[in-house]
């Protein structure tokens, strides 16, 4: 998820509260100014001050840049992250110091400036650094950097069968975000093809909604996480970042606010991803669903050979949770 700090080295208290308010990662200030930020919320600050959670000066430098080298100096910065400053600022010398990796916060002054830094290159920046008086546009910008994540594009998986199987231990996600029509998580018995299951946000004459649910499958299966990482379900906990994908294959960052592992009665899905055999194993229960390509939910219990829904895959295999380019035959 794409950080974002304020620069209030010119002191106002109504700012820092509105970063704290708006979500705001950091606040850069004065050393004079840390034990105040501290007064007013539980809120990253940079100073140059020992009393700081990051020093300005040794975590955190302020770079300016005037030539080659100092773009290299950027580049080459390894626990370090950089405030790029420009005096003659275009976009190829940022370009070039995202391309190499480099793990940089742009000063930004407006919401037109924040949405080039944040998706330059589509990676964008690492963080912008806000430097406005306006609570207004701190809010606005804040919204925009947490709601960008990866595009991800899906494909149609082609239903084979549906088979009945043993009683297992089920995995439903409560997140801190109430889910939209098409909205869902990415989750699948292999690390490499995930279907998008679908939250309880659906109308139904069984249980009120629960849009900030999903009822994710077994213990043993992946589930999607920000930044191309995946994790079992089994080892999910409260306070994780879980990623959120609609049928656009966009996606926003959510937090896991509490999970509930039950014993219920399972189906194994089976389907085909052009020339992958791919599954996933979900509760047996009509309100559990999976997600057409229009973007309406389907119920596993309505599920039948030839039909299409939604789903994720990838080359190569996963280590840890980790993207690998090593071939793993999962079945």
């Amino acid at each position: 998820m794409k950080k974002v700090w304020l620069d209030c080295r010119n002191w106002k208290k109504d700012l820092v509260t509105t970063a704290i308010e708006s979500g705001v990662d950091a606040v850069l200030v004065n050393s004079d100014d840390v034990e105040k930020v501290k007064a007013l919320g539980l809120i990253c600050v940079i100073a140059d001050d020992q009393k700081s959670d990051l020093r300005l000066g040794k975590d955190v430098l302020e770079i300016t840049i005037k030539n080659k080298k100092d773009e290299e100096r950027i580049a080459s910065l390894k626990d370090q992250t950089a405030i790029v400053e420009s005096q003659d600022w275009t976009i190829i010398p940022l370009e070039n110091i995202i391309a190499q990796g480099a793990k940089v916060v742009f000063p930004v002054t407006s919401m037109a400036d924040a949405k080039v830094a944040l998706t330059i290159l589509e990676k964008g920046v690492w963080g912008v650094l806000i430097r406005t008086d306006n609570p207004a546009v701190i809010k606005e910008i804040v919204a925009f950097a947490k709601g960008i994540g990866s595009q991800l594009v899906l494909q149609e998986f082609i239903i084979r069968e549906v088979q009945k199987v043993s009683m297992g231990d089920r995995v439903c996600i409560d997140t801190i975000t109430d889910m939209k029509l098409g909205e869902g998580m990415l989750i699948g018995n292999y690390s490499n093809a995930f279907f998008l299951v679908h939250s309880e946000s659906v109308e139904n004459p069984y249980v009120e909604p629960r849009p900030f649910r999903v009822n994710a499958g077994a213990v043993h299966a992946y589930v999607m996480m920000p930044n191309g990482k995946t994790k079992y379900l089994d080892e999910l906990k409260t306070g994780d970042e879980i990623l959120i994908v609609n049928q656009k294959g966009e996606s926003i960052v959510s937090t896991v606010g509490r999970l509930k592992i039950e014993k219920r009665p399972m189906l194994n899905i089976v389907a085909k991803a052009g020339d992958k055999e791919v599954s996933i194993i979900l509760q047996n229960a009509e309100t559990i669903r999976l997600t057409q390509p229009s973007g309406e939910p389907v119920s596993v219990v309505k599920l039948a050979k030839g039909d299409k829904v939604l789903g994720y895959t990838e080359e190569g295999g996963r280590h840890f949770g980790f993207k690998i380019k090593e071939s793993i035959n999962e079945k």
